[in-house]
């Protein structure tokens, strides 16, 4: 799987050119003390390797090719503190790279392929390719910007490419794999919505209700893919409240937008409850006008719609929805209530990578997310699922979540 994801990067690669991707590693917090490590997406996607301080190296010559993976040796003391690295024989299973060489040497090597060394193999090099995370060098992160410093200043004739973009067009389309991944953290998180609903009642804090969630996802051995948004009454007309520390009245809706990291592939799930169980009439409406965009929008989705399409014929139904119960007059108004787009890709990151201005294809998971946010009538609205484009149209990945409006009550019925 790895190696044929690294054919069809290097078929996009110019002749006499080196590419390099970095692992990552933990950035400090305080003193001795680190935030959680993080693999690169992209590293991860080319070789399945969740190991921090990594280096891929892919060298394309006239009539050959290679590839060689650096990773940090074995060190007993720190073994002893934190754990074995992993092994190579393991690194060369899991990515299926022959060649595995300790990180130490990375920069030996590179000068081997960049000097004459390797020349008569491989052609001098001339482009060197970096997944600089953006498409211009004054956004690339620092390690990137520091590699192509570092090698630019020695071999002043190399020119510097970028090749996020390729990686994020290979990766807005899943395989069969990524699709299964996917899935399962879906069905995870319906296990954890599930726990949500029945045990909600007045009384409780946000963060208290959101500890049954992650319950079942530390029971299924499975982290969020997104820090949890549990925002009851106003709160839940905040598109990123984070507190979590509200407690929670009678006869208000609470929005969970949440979801589950599975081999790092995610969901990104958004349903909204009464906390009583039992919606008012007032909320039974505006839910209505949010569950009938969602519903509509799924059903238009196919290959050839685009971004633009997807966006505005969300807020034609949201508008429609609102004029109708009189809450507004026009479609302009709309923006006090709905205020961020209607979806975004989904895969190895929440808001994972894909080119917008590109009509939609087959095989892209997306996100549906209509919502309205009544801070007025301290009523937020979000129902999200996850819709995976198919050839003849779309599959909602998360139908089996609840979000019809009985279906949600007779669920917290039965607490």
């Amino acid at each position: 799987m790895y190696k044929k994801r690294r054919q069809k990067l290097i078929s996009s690669l110019a002749e006499q050119s080196i590419a390099l991707f970095y692992s990552g590693k933990a950035p400090k917090k305080s003193a001795d003390q680190s935030y959680p490590y993080e693999v690169n997406r992209n590293f991860y996607y080319l070789t399945g390797i969740n190991q921090s301080d990594s280096y891929l190296m892919i060298v394309k010559g006239i009539n050959k090719q290679k590839t060689i993976l650096f990773l940090e040796p074995y060190d007993r003391l720190k073994a002893l503190w934190v754990g074995k690295v992993l092994d190579f024989e393991d690194a060369k299973l899991t990515s299926g790279i022959d060649d595995v060489m300790a990180n130490t040497t990375i920069s030996s090597v590179i000068s081997q392929y960049l000097g004459t060394a390797r020349a008569a193999h491989f052609g001098p090099i001339e482009t060197l390719y970096l997944d600089l995370e953006r498409r211009s060098m004054a956004e690339a992160t620092l390690e990137s910007q520091n590699i192509a410093n570092k090698l630019t200043k020695l071999y002043p004739h190399l020119v510097v490419k970028n090749t996020h973009p390729l990686l994020s067009v290979m990766r807005s389309i899943k395989d069969e794999t990524e699709i299964k991944l996917i899935q399962e953290a879906i069905e995870i998180t319906n296990e954890g919505i599930i726990a949500l609903l029945k045990n909600t009642k007045p009384g409780l804090k946000e963060y208290q209700i959101e500890a049954h969630y992650n319950f079942v996802l530390n029971m299924k051995g499975v982290t969020p893919s997104f820090k949890t948004i549990a925002g009851s009454g106003i709160n839940g007309t905040v598109l990123h409240y984070e507190e979590n520390n509200r407690v929670v009245e009678d006869g208000e809706l609470i929005l969970f937008d949440l979801g589950v990291q599975n081999e790092f592939y995610c969901s990104d799930i958004t349903r909204t409850f009464p906390v009583n169980g039992k919606f008012s009439q007032r909320q039974k409406e505006i839910y209505e006008v949010v569950l009938n965009c969602n519903k509509k929008v799924i059903e238009f989705l196919k290959p050839g719609v685009t971004n633009q399409e997807f966006n505005d014929y969300a807020k034609k139904l949201l508008a429609e929805g609102l004029i109708k119960l009189g809450k507004i007059e026009t479609e302009a108004e709309l923006s006090n209530y709905y205020y961020h787009s209607i979806g975004h890709f989904l895969g190895l990151d929440v808001h994972d990578v894909g080119d917008y201005t590109l009509p939609f294809e087959a095989g892209q998971i997306l996100t549906v997310e209509p919502g309205l946010y009544l801070a007025d009538e301290k009523i937020g609205i979000r129902i999200e699922d996850n819709i995976l484009i198919t050839e003849t149209g779309s599959i909602n990945l998360s139908a089996n979540i609840v979000k019809e409006i009985s279906e949600l009550e007779a669920l917290m019925e039965k607490k």
